[in-house]
């Protein structure tokens, strides 16, 4: 019985430690699913004073989102270290399917802060 006993609790312990494995597994793969964006530089568009950016993101439905979010970001960060606001224009946005690459390109202008 004592045996049966040790055998019980030496399961209960890899068992436990196989989930903690696991867990650790599936988070890691949430991260990466998850993604982060990136931005490219901001660069002067056609017109005069009109700039353009790029951002992208991959893994999941809301890749557009942090594409989008993170070009918007590099516009703000660009007008405001020259003293000004973000006028946004245009956007083009590129892939929509769930695990694609998803990009958001931007055209904006700086103007002064009222």
């Amino acid at each position: 019985m004592e045996q049966i006993i040790k055998g019980a609790v030496r399961l209960v312990g890899v068992a436990s430690r196989s989930s903690h494995k696991l867990a650790v597994s599936l988070a890691a793969a949430c991260t990466v699913l998850a993604g982060c964006a990136s931005a490219g530089d901001v660069t002067t568009a056609d017109n005069s004073g009109t700039y353009v950016v790029s951002a992208s993101a991959t893994g999941g439905r809301l890749a557009w989102a942090r594409a989008h979010k993170r070009a918007v970001s590099e516009a703000n960060d660009f007008c405001e270290s020259r003293g000004m606001q973000t006028s946004l224009g245009m956007e083009h946005t590129e892939g929509l399917e769930a695990l694609q690459q998803q990009a958001s390109v931007i055209r904006f202008e700086c103007h002064p802060k009222l």
